[in-house]
């Protein structure tokens, strides 16, 4: 018994959060690189989707979080796609929201990363944009968004949207290649 309580204290501490599976180690590490948070809470949506988190998130989150993959997935359907239209193959990376209202004053929880090809436009804050949402891996599929306490519709756009670059990474990559960078103008829903 003692062996087998060493195992999953082991097992756990490898796999660098909480909860029965475990995430890529390079997806966690480029997630915490660019958000500068520790993920230390992962678990499943009711519909399987993989979340790993700061904090535990609430209901309304996980909920958010799977209607925004259903839709995700019937307007993918709905333009030919099929493939990668599954919740389990997505992970969902909730960081803490380096600001919670936009420059208009609207609840608007975003994370700041680095401003890349962003840079002299305006969106760059610095040297950083703030961003709602941002794919960390095409495979496994992972995107990281901000910790929301309310305005859960966002948090459903927010997730179809980041899906949207995923389903046609997988699916569409020309149409992948002309959408993947918003600095040159565009932007969601890519897929109508």
């Amino acid at each position: 018994m003692l062996n087998k309580l060493i195992l999953v204290v082991a097992l756990t501490a490898v796999a660098g959060v909480t909860g029965g599976f475990s995430q890529n180690r390079q997806v966690l590490a480029e997630a915490e690189r660019v958000t500068q948070d520790r993920f230390t809470i992962g678990l499943r949506t009711p519909k399987g989707a993989n979340v790993y988190a700061v904090r535990q998130p609430n209901a309304q989150m996980l909920a958010a979080i799977d209607k925004g993959l259903d839709d995700l997935f019937v307007i993918a359907r709905k333009n030919g796609y099929s493939r990668r239209l599954r919740h389990r193959d997505y992970s969902v990376f909730i960081g803490k929201a380096d600001r919670t209202r936009d420059s208009a004053g609207t609840y608007s929880p975003d994370i700041a990363v680095g401003a890349a090809q962003y840079a002299g436009t305006d969106y760059d804050q610095g040297g950083f944009i703030y961003a709602a949402g941002m794919v960390i891996a095409f495979n496994p599929m992972a995107f990281v968004i901000a910790e929301h306490e309310r305005a859960y519709a966002r948090v459903s756009d927010l997730v179809r949207f980041e899906g949207e670059h995923l389903v046609l990474f997988h699916n569409d990559r020309r149409r992948y290649q002309q959408t993947a960078d918003h600095s040159q103008g565009g932007g969601h829903p890519i897929l109508q």
